[in-house]
């Protein structure tokens, strides 16, 4: 699977950037084989609509899924509408996100995670409490997540019984 990564330095030693839109690079990471592409965000020094373009770039070098500090809603929903699942990685290198990532042990995120005025005012982004979910979103949402934990799992067993026939 490819992976999309926001990071501020071209390697994955460097951390996790926790804008998505103005990330310094974004690591290109197959996470079968570890190879890594570092491109630098074409979007970042855009005077507007980075989050989009950047989004869309993100799509159209094949990313299946994309682990970054932070969101928007217009970069989300570029990725939602292309199937792009969005997990959100604070804290950690670019390698420990693709370990925390292979682990399942990072959560898709169900919606941006800051107002796009944010990125205007160079602070951190700081997530609005999330809505209490209707029911049904609250199901939908974990059936999801059930869907991608058993995707994880199944990819690594497949990993398992490779490395065991060697």
């Amino acid at each position: 699977m490819k992976i999309a990564i926001t990071a501020s330095g071209p390697t994955m030693n460097d951390q996790v950037d926790s804008r998505f839109g103005r990330c310094a690079y974004f690591l290109f990471v197959e996470t079968e084989s570890g190879a890594m592409q570092a491109v630098p965000n074409p979007a970042a020094a855009s005077s507007s609509g980075a989050g989009i373009q950047a989004a869309q770039f993100v799509v159209q070098q094949g990313a299946q899924a994309v682990l970054s500090g932070n969101i928007g809603p217009n970069s989300f929903d570029v990725l939602q509408a292309a199937g792009v699942p969005v997990y959100i990685a604070t804290g950690m290198t670019a390698a420990q996100a693709v370990e925390a990532f292979r682990a399942g042990r990072l959560v898709a995120t169900g919606g941006a995670t800051h107002s796009d005025s944010h990125h205007h005012h160079g602070g951190p982004a700081v997530p609005p409490p999330p809505a209490p979910p209707a029911p049904a979103d609250e199901v939908a949402a974990l059936k999801e997540e059930v869907a991608a934990l058993r995707k994880s799992l199944a990819d690594l067993l497949d990993k398992i019984d490779k490395l065991s026939k060697k």
